[in-house]
């Protein structure tokens, strides 16, 4: 209860829409785990008294945690929005519709959302086109940007990686749009019930628990470990997994972090399927005390994770769009990119909407002092 009290505070806005959208429409909250895939999460290791849990212990909530939670959502002095208009490199949609090339490039869209190319497929991690990460359009955390190419001027993606189901990962308007098209969808445990609610085809879902792994054309695609929660609600709080994702091509192979804390589990994740091409890795969205590091780890230990999972590459993400934490909008990429630095990383900084591809090099600067 100490948890769900914990994280209740962090969306406490939400709390006034939940009753409008369940006299109304709830199917942004998603669904209610049953029959077969409730079976399923029940028998899962990760899976004790009614909830998902983390390998380490978390620790125990403090009083002073929640009241700073309280004071820094309500009176924090941090430049938590840009003061001028974010770049953006507006990705030109004919520019997407040629075959799918043989090697691998990523484009950042914002936040934790990703377009890839890898081995001859394409994929989107996280995404999210909607405006605002919420249950509701006009409440909530609205995006610095518009994303640098609209959702219908996307090529057919052939899948989708999910780590968890908070709304700035997990958006029901752009499920139910690439649903329409024909995308499969990778996600951990449990979240397959909110993708149910909104009439994705069980033939285009995939479900995994950590360490398990499916083939797709060719491709290996394997739900890692991650340290983080879950909840689209107030009362469903680690209903169901969250995780990381490793995807081995026949040339390439890449990682994604989803939102966790720093765990032994990127260790292990690169002993056993390292080295990684490119490791996208999160390194926003931290705060105030023991409990929120714990499963939001900050820059220094984000450049920690890409050396652990042994990754050539990295792409950090989950900053830069949404004010959802307790920093400067861009204190997240200036610690990054002196982390990395100082431990001889290739950390690429692309603009929203720059292709970054293997193997070539990549021109980073520091584009984010020129928003002022």
């Amino acid at each position: 209860m100490k948890r769900a009290f914990t994280w209740s505070v962090v969306v406490l806005p939400f709390a006034v829409i939940g009753s409008v959208l369940i006299l109304s429409n709830c199917s942004p909250f998603g669904g209610t785990i049953s029959g077969e895939r409730l079976k399923r999460v029940e028998a899962s290791s990760h899976y004790h008294g009614g909830e998902f849990a983390n390998s380490l212990p978390h620790p125990p909530l403090e009083l002073g945690d929640t009241w700073g939670y309280l004071t820094e959502q309500f009176f924090g002095d941090q430049v938590r929005v840009p003061p001028s208009a974010i770049p953006i490199e507006a990705i030109p949609p004919a520019s997407m519709q040629a075959p799918t090339p043989s090697g691998l490039r990523a484009i950042w869209l914002g936040h934790s959302s990703v377009y890839m190319e890898l081995d001859g497929l394409r994929f989107l991690v996280d995404p999210v086109f909607s405006d605002y990460a919420s249950p509701i359009s006009g409440i909530g955390p609205k995006r610095f940007h518009p994303p640098p190419i609209a959702l219908v001027d996307l090529p057919k993606i052939d899948a989708v990686l999910i780590s968890h189901d908070h709304y700035d990962h997990l958006d029901m308007r752009t499920v139910q749009y690439l649903s329409s098209k024909g995308t499969h969808f990778l996600v951990p445990l449990g979240v397959a019930a909110h993708l149910d609610e909104w009439d994705v085809p069980k033939s285009q879902i995939i479900e995994l628990d950590w360490w398990e792994s499916t083939e797709l054309k060719g491709l290996t695609i394997i739900c890692t470990p991650a340290q983080h929660y879950s909840s689209r609600g107030l009362f469903d709080y680690k209903e169901t997994l969250w995780s990381s994702w490793s995807v081995i091509g026949p040339k390439h192979r890449i990682f994604y972090s989803g939102d966790t804390g720093y765990a032994d589990h990127f260790q292990q994740i690169g002993n056993r399927l390292g080295p990684f091409d490119l490791g996208i890795i999160k390194i926003g969205q931290y705060g105030p005390g023991a409990s929120w590091i714990y499963s939001h780890m900050d820059p220094e230990e984000a450049v920690k994770a890409h050396l652990a999972v042994q990754a050539k590459r990295m792409l950090p993400v989950s900053w830069g769009t949404f004010n959802i934490a307790f920093h400067d909008w861009d204190e997240p990429i200036k610690r990054a990119v002196q982390a990395a630095n100082e431990n001889n990383v290739d950390l690429v900084t692309p603009r929203v909407g720059e292709v970054v591809t293997a193997g070539k090099p990549f021109r980073s600067d520091l584009w984010w002092k020129e928003v002022r």
